[in-house]
């Protein structure tokens, strides 16, 4: 299991991120200032460290100096949205840096972005009888190969990195098709209609009317 350390020094925004990467099926500990945090990578094993730059004691720029020689990605997540502060992170070794405020399915998949490329995140992922292989893009269920379309497959990964997240249809079109794709919602409700009768997935891809959808696992 990937292992997050959350580095915020606002205890209800802290605890938010927690519980919504818990539902997305990692493990996180929380770090409420710069000392805590260094004691905590110095005694436990993080796969990714989500970093805030205003900290009490040590800053988040103090702390990535710290943490850039040990190899674990950093998201820095921050209220300073300036290009400046965005430039600045980056060069001192940061991986991502995303804006507050955000939409938590942005940073799932920003997390999950940063986890792939470095080489944290498995290659594949399994939940109940589905296995899907990510170097080859392939879909099984029981061991049996299911033939999606490109889109069907985009389509039920963003779901699985969003699990029990209800997700705009706007923005499902927007990671799917792009922004300049004309919205007609019969498309994406074909494409989910789909997935269920391909994946058996009848009472996990739930709709939520006027809103959009939600994977349950």
């Amino acid at each position: 299991m990937i292992k997050i350390l959350i580095v915020e020094d606002e205890l209800a925004i802290s605890r938010l991120l927690q519980i919504n990467l818990e539902d997305a099926g990692f493990i996180t500990q929380m770090a409420l200032e710069g000392n805590r945090a260094l004691k905590l990578i110095n005694t436990e094993k993080f796969d990714l460290i989500l970093l805030d730059i205003m900290l009490p004691i040590i800053d988040g720029f103090e702390l990535l100096e710290y943490i850039k020689p040990l190899g674990i990605p950093v998201i820095m997540v921050s209220a300073k949205g300036q290009t400046k502060d965005k430039v600045k992170g980056l060069k001192c070794g940061a991986d991502d840096y995303i804006t507050k405020p955000f939409e938590v399915s942005e940073l799932i998949a920003r997390i999950n972005s940063v986890l792939r490329r470095t080489g944290k995140l498995e290659n594949y992922l399994e939940i109940d009888d589905l296995k899907i292989d990510f170097n080859s893009r392939s879909v099984f269920n029981n061991n049996q190969k299911i033939d999606l379309t490109t889109k069907e497959y985009e389509l039920l990964v963003l779901l699985i990195q969003n699990k029990n997240t209800a997700l705009f249809r706007d923005m499902i079109f927007d990671k799917i098709w792009g922004y300049e794709y004309d919205c007609d919602t019969r498309t994406l409700d074909l494409h989910i209609s789909r997935l269920r009768q391909k994946l058996g997935w009848k009472d996990k891809i739930i709709t939520i009317r006027k809103f959009g959808y939600r994977l349950e696992i």
